[in-house]
């Protein structure tokens, strides 16, 4: 009889607890953020969106290869003696022309590792976080600003001082 009374003791105190929680919660403010009318202040260190800037960046593609998930493709031709592509930030002379820096924000996994190497820090993230879409395309992010005819026109260029440079050394080598 006594562990009968135990339970209708234990049942009510348990009622009673899960009540005064409810009650308790009841009246405090809520704190969901109405969005898109209230946005989120992130932290400085949020890591968002990819942002290149090509003004700074000289091709080195140390990018590329610390990406894990290969989300970064960089293509660069190497310019004439003559070309000026102008100057970094910090005063270094480029040397590349970067045709292609595409980075696939589909396949990102937002770890930053690929903006630590950068020696001019012209990769980032950004706090960009709005930039849903319906189309799988638009996560494609290009940063080159060679249109195709000139991107085209330069790895041909490439590709024939290439050809000359091999012809030269089959020369050299037939005559010794």
């Amino acid at each position: 009889m006594a562990q009968y009374f135990r339970n209708i003791y234990e049942a009510v105190l348990t009622i009673i607890v899960g009540m005064g929680v409810t009650f308790r919660h009841l009246f405090t403010p809520a704190v969901t953020v109405q969005y898109p009318h209230q946005r989120d202040i992130l932290p400085d260190r949020s890591r968002q969106k990819l942002y290149v800037d090509m003004d700074d960046c000289e091709g080195c593609r140390q990018c590329e290869r610390a990406c894990p998930v290969n989300c970064i493709t960089v293509e660069t031709v190497k310019a004439l003696p003559d070309e000026d592509l102008g100057m970094t930030k910090e005063g270094k002379q480029k040397k590349l022309h970067v045709i292609r820096f595409d980075i696939d924000m589909s396949k990102c996994c937002y770890c930053n590792l690929c903006t630590f190497p950068c020696p001019t820090e012209a990769i980032h993230m950004t706090a960009d976080y709005e930039y849903s879409t319906y189309n799988r395309a638009d996560f494609l992010l290009k940063f080159a600003r060679y249109t195709q005819e000139e991107a085209d026109s330069l790895r041909e260029r490439s590709r024939k001082e290439k050809e000359a440079k091999m012809a030269e050394l089959k020369k050299q080598g037939g005559m010794n």
